[in-house]
């Protein structure tokens, strides 16, 4: 029985070959990557690409399958969770997403092209702000972003922790979760710190 994935946009705009390739390892350090146990931690999550990246991909391995909108990495990346390359129509314009898909749920491909569709068809230009925390993670330097280790309280170890200053204590390393409006929109780039709040 599989638990039905929460697909999730972690990067605002277009990533870059760069970007995309950081985002691929956005993981890299969670105490479950180390312990082979991260299928839930890729599965669902998505992000715009350009059309280069998307046809770079597509010619470094055959594909596991494709169909007209879309190709299947034959490279896993955890399990049976791989990359899936969209090419989408949206009001009108072409468009290119990654995501990671878990394929032991067939169905899973296609409610990723919905939800992407659903999400990225809004009129306005807003963020949740799961999305917002996501592009702060996806954004942050390794050296600046972490996992709460042993020293943390027991219901945080484990848990996202990111640099951030904080009036009267300087920089601190805070739970991503917990922080306020304030520290996300000043670790948010300066184009995305005023768009408005989207309902999740």
């Amino acid at each position: 029985m599989h638990a039905v994935p929460t697909f999730r946009k972690v990067f605002q705009g277009v990533a870059t070959r760069h970007e995309m390739y950081r985002m691929l390892n956005r993981h890299r350090g969670a105490p479950a990557y180390g312990e082979g146990d991260c299928s839930h931690l890729f599965t669902g999550e998505w992000f715009e690409i350009a059309e280069a990246e998307h046809d770079y991909m597509l010619n470094i391995l055959p594909p596991l399958f494709m169909r007209a909108d879309m190709f299947v990495m034959r490279e896993f990346m955890t399990d049976s969770v791989t990359s899936i390359f969209f090419s989408l129509v949206i009001d009108g314009n072409l468009r290119w997403f990654h995501g990671h898909c878990d394929l032991t749920d067939k169905s899973s491909p296609d409610r990723m092209k919905v939800a992407i569709i659903e999400r990225e068809s809004r009129p306005i230009r807003a963020m949740t702000r799961d999305e917002r925390l996501e592009h702060i993670w996806s954004s942050t330097h390794d050296d600046y972003r972490g996992y709460a280790g042993k020293g943390w309280p027991a219901h945080l170890q484990g848990k996202r922790t990111v640099l951030v200053y904080c009036v009267g204590l300087g920089t601190v390393l805070k739970p991503l979760a917990d922080l306020t409006d304030d520290e996300i929109a000043a670790k948010l780039p300066v184009q995305l710190r005023h768009l408005p709040p989207l309902a999740a």
